[in-house]
Order: C-alpha cells, then sequence, then structure tokens
C-alpha cells in the first residue's frame, strides 16, 4: 500500500474525496526518483472543480451509472505484464491504440464538463472496444461480452455505454443507462449477471455471486468515526475469526493488549444484544462438531464405484509403494542409462516427408473418404495450470476470438475436425474424454448448445480410472525435503519448516504409511491417474467397441490433448502413418525454453519419450531437441495386438479389466506429492501431504513390442496452451491465424 494509491493508479478506499483525474508526473530535481526514472512512483490526484464535473452532472452521472460486480476473479499479473511489454516494444498497433486512449480521456474529461452523460458512455464504450482490445485482447471475456450483448438487447438506444473499472473485465465494471429506466436496469442486471454466471459457472472462475451496487459520488474521501469507552469495540466478524486462536494460547503468554482486548470482549459479550450467540461460536470454532464418518465413507465408496475404482491395481500399488519399488526416487531412470538426443533418421520431418512421398495426401483422403478415423480429445482436466486453482473446465473456457467471437477449446477442436470431414464429405466422429471432475459438466454444456450443430457425432468416454491418495512414507518425504532442490530460507524460517516437516512425517508415521487417505472430503481423496488410461478408459466403457460396431472400417484414432489448439486431422500425416505400419505416431515440436517435461531421446539406444520426472538430472532435459505434443496417431489393431486383445474380445469386460492390468504392469509408475487442504471448524483448514501415482501415455514408447515413430511437425500444429500468460505470444506468432485457418464453424 503506498501512500492509499493501493500500488498501482487507483484512489483504493476512495483516500481522495470526490472524483479526481490520475496522472503520471516527471520526476523534477528534488524527487526520489530524480536521475533514476523519467516518471514519479506515485501520480498526482487532482480533483475535479466545480467546471471540470458541476453538481448537476455527479448526479446525473448518479442517476445514470449501475456499478457491478461480475463475480468472476481473474490473476491480473498476466496482463499488466503484457501492457508493459507493449508499451517497451513500441508495436504499431499498439502505439496507434495508446495514442488512441490519451484522446479519448481529453472526450471523457469534456463529456463530464459538459454534462452530456450519453456521450460519456459512448465515449467509454469506444475506450474499451478499441485501444483496450487492441493492446491487449485478453483485457475482455466471453462472460463479459455477452452481458454486453443481454443489456443491448434487452435495453436498445436506453442502454449508453460500458465502462471498464478493472485491469480485466467480469470484476469491477460499470454501465451506463438512461435514467428513465436505470432503476429497472439496475434490478435487471442482477439476474442477467446470475442467469449467466450459472451457464457459465463450469467455464469461468468466479470467485462470489454478482452483485449490484448502490453507487453514489463518495465527497467525503477516507474517514473515520472514533469509538470510546464500552462502545470501542471491533465487529462481531473479528472476534469470530481471532478470538478461537488467542484462547488457544496459555494465558500466560499473551501480551497484556490482548488480555485487556479479550476482558473487553468477554464483558460486551454480556450486555450487547449484537454479540449474543458468540459464545457457541467460539464453543463450535473449538471444538468443531464432526460430520457423520458414515456418510463421508458413503460418499467415497459411492464416487470409486461409479468411476472404475480398479481395488486389484490399488492394492498393487500400495505394495510396491511400501517395499520401495516404486517411489519419488524410483521415478527417475537410472542414473546408469545413457540419455542422449536424436540423431538424423530417428525423427522425421513431416515437410521433408509430404515432399517426398506426393501420395501421402491422396493416401490420407481416401482414408478419410472411406470413415477411417476417428478423433479423441483428452478433456479430463480441471485447468489448475490454466486458472491458477480455481478449477473450471479448460475444455470449457472460451480462451480466445476466433471467427468473430469468443471460443472454447472444445468448440474449436469439434470445428476442425468439421471442416476435415467436409474436404471429403464424410463425417468425422469425435470422442471426448472425460473425468470424474468433468464429465457432468461437459455433458450440460453440450447439451445446452447442441454439440456445437457438429454432424460427425460427438462421443463422451466418461473415466474408468480413479485413484484413492495414500497417506507417503517417511522415505518420500525425506526423499522430496532433503534431495529435491529447496529455497534456502533466513534462519528463523528454516527453523519453523523443519519443525512443520518433523511434524508431517510424524503424521505420516501415525496414520500408517501407505494407508488409504480417507479423512477429508471425497473428492480430495480421489485423484486422476494419468493420461495413460484415456485409451484404456475406452476399452472399458464400450466407447471403442461401440464406434467399431457402428464403423467396421474404423482403423486409426487422433489422439491430441485439449490445450493443443493446432492439432487436427491432416491428410497428409494421416498418409505417412498408414505407411508407415506404425502403431503410434507421435509428433514432436522442437523444443524451446519455455518447454518443460521431458523430451524426445536416445535411452541406452532405443528413440523413446521420456517423462520430466524420468530424468535421472533436470539439466539432461535441456539438451534434446525435440519436446512431446502428445498428439498420437494410433492403429486401433496394432494397439490391441499390444494388449493381447482382438476387437471381438471388446465386448469381455473380465478379459479386458486383466489385460488393461498386464500392460499397465509393464509402463512406468510415477509417485508424486499432493498438498491438500482439509477445511474443519469455521474457517480452520490444514494442509497435508499426500501421495499419489499416474502413468503417462508417452511411456509406451519405452515398451519393444509397440512399434512407435516420431515426426517433427510446425510449432504453430504442436504448441500446447498450458497458461494464460502464453495466449499473446500465441496471437502475434501466427499460431491463432493458423488455427483459425483450420475451422469451419457451425
Amino acid at each position: 500500500w503506498l501512500g492509499g494509491s493501493g500500488g498501482g493508479w487507483q484512489d483504493s478506499g476512495g483516500v481522495w474525496p470526490g472524483m479526481k483525474l490520475i496522472q503520471g508526473v516527471a520526476a523534477r530535481e528534488g524527487d526520489p526518483e530524480f536521475g533514476v526514472s523519467r516518471g514519479c512512483l506515485m501520480p498526482v490526484h487532482t480533483i475535479l472543480d466545480g467546471e471540470a464535473a458541476s453538481p448537476e452532472t455527479r448526479k446525473r452521472l448518479q442517476d445514470s451509472l449501475v456499478v457491478v460486480h461480475g463475480g468472476m476473479a481473474q490473476n491480473v499479473g498476466p496482463i499488466l505484464e503484457m501492457v508493459t511489454e507493449k508499451y517497451l516494444l513500441r508495436g504499431e498497433a499498439e502505439w496507434a491504440a495508446r495514442q488512441q486512449a490519451l484522446g479519448i480521456l481529453d472526450d471523457t474529461l469534456a463529456a463530464l464538463r459538459d454534462g452530456d452523460i450519453e456521450r460519456l458512455g459512448e465515449v467509454v464504450t469506444r475506450n474499451f472496444e478499441e485501444p483496450i482490445q487492441t493492446i491487449i485482447p485478453w483485457a475482455s471475456t466471453f462472460y463479459t461480452e455477452r452481458l454486453i450483448e443481454d443489456v443491448r438487447r434487452e435495453y436498445g438506444e436506453k442502454f449508453w455505454g460500458f465502462w471498464m473499472l478493472g485491469g480485466m473485465s467480469g470484476g469491477g465494471m460499470g454501465f451506463i443507462f438512461d435514467p428513465e429506466v436505470k432503476t429497472a436496469a439496475q434490478a435487471r442486471l442482477q439476474e442477467i449477471m446470475s442467469t449467466a454466471r450459472r451457464d457459465l459457472a463450469s467455464s469461468l472462475p468466479f470467485a462470489m455471486e454478482p452483485v449490484v451496487y448502490d453507487f453514489t459520488i463518495n465527497e467525503n474521501g477516507t474517514f473515520a468515526d472514533r469509538l470510546e469507552g464500552p462502545d470501542a469495540l471491533m465487529p462481531k466478524g473479528y472476534y469470530s475469526l481471532v478470538a478461537p486462536q488467542l484462547l488457544r494460547i496459555d494465558p500466560r503468554e499473551l501480551p497484556a493488549l490482548r488480555r485487556a482486548e479479550l476482558d473487553k470482549f468477554a464483558a460486551a459479550c454480556r450486555t450487547h444484544p449484537e454479540l449474543s450467540g458468540m459464545v457457541q461460536e467460539l464453543f463450535d470454532s473449538l471444538l468443531p462438531r464432526r460430520h457423520s464418518d458414515h456418510a463421508a465413507a458413503d460418499a467415497l465408496h459411492r464416487l470409486l464405484a461409479e468411476n472404475g475404482f480398479d481395488t486389484a491395481a490399488h492394492e498393487k500399488i500400495r505394495a510396491d509403494l511400501k517395499s520401495g519399488r516404486i517411489g519419488l526416487a524410483q521415478n527417475r531412470l537410472a542414473p546408469t542409462c545413457e540419455i542422449e538426443d536424436v540423431r538424423d533418421g530417428d525423427v522425421t520431418d513431416y515437410l521433408e516427408a509430404i515432399a517426398r512421398d506426393v501420395e501421402c495426401h491422396e493416401r490420407g483422403l481416401e482414408s478419410l473418404r472411406n470413415g477411417e478415423v476417428a478423433v479423441v480429445t483428452l478433456a479430463a482436466g480441471a485447468a489448475s495450470r490454466w486458472t491458477q486453482g480455481a478449477g473450471v473446465v479448460k475444455s470449457l473456457h472460451p480462451f480466445c476470438k476466433l471467427g468473430g467471437r469468443h471460443r472454447t477449446f472444445l468448440e474449436t477442436h469439434l470445428a476442425k475436425s468439421r471442416a476435415a470431414g467436409r474436404l471429403t464429405g464424410t463425417p468425422i466422429p469425435h470422442v471426448i474424454t472425460t473425468s470424474h471432475l468433468t464429465h457432468g459438466p461437459i455433458a450440460s454444456f453440450l447439451e445446452r448448445v447442441d454439440n456445437y450443430g457438429y454432424e460427425g457425432g460427438v462421443i463422451l468416454s466418461p473415466g474408468r480410472s480413479v485413484g484413492l491418495r495414500l497417506v507417503p512414507t517417511q522415505r518420500d518425504l525425506r526423499f522430496a525435503w532433503e534431495e529435491m532442490p529447496q529455497q534456502m530460507l533466513d534462519e528463523q524460517q528454516q527453523k519453523v519448516r523443519a519443525s512443520l516437516r518433523a511434524a508431517l512425517i510424524g503424521w505420516a508415521v501415525s496414520a500408517g504409511e501407505a494407508s488409504d487417505y480417507t479423512d477429508n472430503v471425497a473428492l480430495q481423496c480421489l485423484h486422476p491417474v494419468g493420461h495413460w488410461y484415456e485409451v484404456p478408459n475406452m476399452l472399458r466403457n464400450g466407447v471403442l467397441r461401440d464406434l467399431i460396431a457402428a464403423r467396421p472400417q474404423l482403423r486409426t484414432l487422433v489422439l491430441h490433448n485439449i490445450d493443443t489448439t493446432g492439432a487436427s486431422v491432416d491428410p497428409a500425416l494421416l498418409g505417412h502413418h498408414l505407411a508407415s505400419d506404425a502403431a503410434l505416431t507421435f509428433e514432436v515440436i522442437t523444443r524451446r525454453l519455455e518447454d518443460r517435461g521431458g523430451g524426445l531421446a536416445r535411452v541406452d539406444g532405443r528413440v523413446r519419450l521420456v517423462e520430466g520426472l524420468a530424468m535421472p538430472r533436470e539439466e539432461l532435459e535441456f539438451r534434446l531437441s525435440y519436446y512431446n505434443s502428445m498428439t498420437t496417431w494410433i492403429d486401433i489393431d496394432r494397439l490391441l495386438a499390444a494388449f493381447g486383445l482382438t476387437r471381438t474380445d471388446l465386448s469381455d469386460e473380465p478379459k479386458v479389466l486383466a489385460a488393461i492390468r498386464t500392460l499397465a504392469a509393464r509402463v512406468q509408475t510415477y509417485i508424486t506429492l499432493k498438498d491438500v487442504k482439509k477445511r474443519w471448524g469455521h474457517g480452520q483448514e490444514d494442509v497435508f501431504p499426500v501421495a499419489q501415482f499416474e502413468k503417462l501415455w508417452s511411456d509406451l514408447t519405452a515398451l519393444p513390442e509397440i512399434d512407435s515413430r516420431f515426426v517433427a511437425v510446425p510449432r504453430l500444429r504442436g504448441q500446447q496452451l498450458k497458461e494464460q500468460s502464453q495466449l499473446d505470444a500465441w496471437l502475434r506468432d501466427g499460431s491463432a491465424a493458423y488455427v483459425e485457418s483450420l475451422c469451419a464453424w457451425s
């Protein structure tokens, strides 16, 4: 907090009264920034007088402006980084937009000076739609634009404009109306926002129910009342949070001021009606009532059963973890392994291959024409990296404007499959794999949008593999905290951290190393088991069996991640894969510094994909030329043969399950530690480390009986969008335009 500025250019909390103009100023002699920076850190706040904004203007503004919070919570940090980058790089379009914004500021002040609120609405709307989005397209969201569209449709000319009040829209916003309809619009806007939030709850990061504020201009600035005597108390909510912590401390260790505060609070509880019931609240906080253990256990067992929990495989994992056959240290390949970069001939260059084999494109078109191809999109994830923990369904996130409007990842992939099907007139079946976290939201969303009008059939493949978290072993905790790279803290912080870790090791030992972690809500006890299981899920849930029954000629699956936006059914790549007779053809891209998580290597002479978890030393990864895009062309019959199955076996559920267990036992099992929160009482929470396992699709390349090939494709095709901070570069480098060129929108 810098002098009331909120750390930036705002007047946070209304320190300055009324309406004000906040301006940057050049550093002059005597300023601490002089000689260091061109400008002063703190801006100048000029309070607008009666000439700049008359009392009548202020009243008209209050009678027209509806201030809201849309409920969204987003990290504005990447946006601020992009703004700074655009300013420093002086991009032509962005610099012109910045000059346009300065002109819009003059228009804004002129509208206030003239008392023309309708013109003010037009000016601030133009600011949002033109310079702001030219500089940072991501400042707008699908939610915001839906609100504006709904309000404009309902109120027409009585809606005067949209005013963005934050670094990103979706939070603080203003809607300017004709005063005749302002009161009705204020009530209606709450309904419009709440409806949109319900529809998009799984797509965008909402932190709260949208709010419509009663807005007036504060002509006083920040002010306070001084409370004295018996009335000098903090609000009730303060004591609900603070008093339980103080009551847990030995009274002899409490400072005198804290003891006096508790005495005053105790006396007020006896005499102040608003504090009645506080004693019960404090007891509930100090000694929270436990929920029914039976109800929690039933919910967990039901979730496990619904999602195909494999008890036999789980017990095998537990036994291996206890014995030390798997664990954090065992994730890595042996130090004696020779890991080197691939050689010429290990990877086929896509562009060279199609130039050499001129028939591969026609071969792929013929396969598409015969209906031999289906697409599989992996959409089981909850976007923890994409929204930094907000827990939305990534496939449903409207991540970018393509074709003139915001599109979700799912709509984009379906549009590419639609375009590929139209090449030959044969629609392509599109399978979307889901999990217990994403199946319900994706199913209801696709029903609401009628599968985006996709002609080839949209098939959901529900997860049939889920894991139950385990109490970690002392061995793994010590490896994570003593062998892995750690940030060094100062002496006192190191002592606190060491004490906490010792306590957590004690908890793991007393709770039972490698025992089931069930002391939490059901969803915190489950975990995803890795994308290796996505294709086996299609064997267990009957999706592949039904696909083959509907299309006996089906031969190839094209599998890709939801965030690999450039992946598509390319006829030339399909023809190349068919000509190779390989079981699996993996697409790789040339590595950049930000590509983390393993790559393509020669391991003891075998060309295979190596996950980052398996690298004996972190620096080995940066010696590899190629990064795995995860897009895989799958020969169905050859992959089934690796499982020991044929097409006719897919109806034999016990045989399928046994085959999956057998192959899974030969694929590397990775153990990871995750922190989970256990909430209890009134706002209290504990954090525990738990162990979970995963198996990864790319490790099939380590099995000698599976013929795997590798094709280097252009980065536009193979780049993955893992974080929203990547979007700006993705737009500028031509990737967005490339993806748009592949799409046929409904």
